[in-house]
């Protein structure tokens, strides 16, 4: 996990991004506000989120799958674990 240590900031700008944009659309169903606009917070947010998992994917896979230092079981044990984290992603 010192990895996403390494990276702490970037992502924690991406998840307050997250929750500013879902908090607008709080904000707009507590408001009336137009369902297309709330339609187009909530695309933005599907994006975001998908930006976020992205960046963690190619993280893990950086440090977990293809780390120059790793062991073969190493290597396998974050293969798993990448795929068990997609399989959950794609539900």
């Amino acid at each position: 996990m010192a990895h996403l240590l390494r990276e702490k900031d970037a992502l924690k700008m991406r998840v307050r991004r997250l929750i500013g944009q879902l908090q607008a659309i709080e904000r707009g169903l507590d408001t009336g506000q137009d369902c297309s606009t709330t339609l187009h917070l909530a695309a933005a947010v599907r994006g975001a989120v998908t930006g976020l998992i992205d960046e963690l994917i190619e993280s893990h896979v950086k440090e977990h799958v293809s780390g120059p230092n790793l062991t073969q079981a190493q290597r396998d044990e974050g293969a798993e674990a990448l795929v068990t984290a997609i399989r959950r992603y794609a539900k």
